[in-house]
């Protein structure tokens, strides 16, 4: 019911930043949670960051003080700002939204070089 395209991936050196955007279409977000995850090479997929309706963000450990989730409502869109970005944050990055969770674009790529 609900598309949602993944964007803004691309290489990247380490301690750098890069800014992700997922923007849904078919229905508006209204007030449901959406999340970012991701999928290193070779592992599963895991969650990175949620946002709540209500705008309340939770960070993995992994990236707590160095990413930042965010949503724009009036464009339907969720973002994720990526600073000092280390190498183990490689990974096809997916956005998803509640309250099924089973929404899944095609990701976006990021690399991190050292």
């Amino acid at each position: 019911q609900v598309q949602l395209v993944e964007s803004g991936g691309g290489l990247a050196q380490a301690g750098g930043s890069l800014r992700l955007s997922c923007a849904a279409s078919g229905r508006s977000f209204g007030f449901n949670a959406m999340g970012w995850y991701r999928q290193p090479p070779g592992k599963q997929r895991e969650v990175v960051a949620t946002i709540s309706g209500g705008g309340t963000p939770i960070y993995a450990d992994s990236v707590k003080g160095r990413f930042t989730i965010s949503r724009n409502y009036a464009k339907n869109t969720v973002f994720l700002q990526m600073n000092n970005l280390k190498p183990e944050d490689t990974a096809v990055y997916y956005c998803n939204l509640g309250p099924r969770w089973n929404n899944w674009g095609q990701g976006t790529r990021v690399t991190v070089s050292s």
